[in-house]
Order: C-alpha cells, then structure tokens, then sequence
C-alpha cells in the first residue's frame, strides 16, 4: 500500500499542470461555448414547439 502511494506521488509530480492563466481562459471558452449551445437548443425547441402547435392547432 506505501508502495503505491510512493508511486502515485511520483507520478503527479511529472505532471504539467495548467497555469493559472491557462485554467482561467480555458473555463472562460467552456462557459462562453456552453451558453452559446443552450441559446442554440432553446431557439431550435421553441422553433419546433411553434411548428408542432401551428399544424396541430393547439395552444396559444
């Protein structure tokens, strides 16, 4: 078991950790492509919603 805790500590100090400016511009591209994707997929739902209620004729 001390063995491989030995083993696991050598192996995440080879690691090459992101900076910090790194990790904060990489967060920032994921938030901004997450937001873009909901906009995207609430317009296109709200788009089929209305062609489902305009040939159904149902709701308002």
């Amino acid at each position: 078991m001390r063995t491989y805790f030995k083993e696991v500590r050598a192996e995440a100090l080879r690691v090459t950790w992101p900076t910090r400016r790194n990790t904060v511009i990489t967060t920032g591209a994921v938030l901004f492509m997450a937001t873009i994707t909901c906009i995207f997929f609430f317009i296109v739902d709200q788009a089929i919603g209305f062609g489902v209620r305009s040939l159904f004729g149902i709701g308002g």
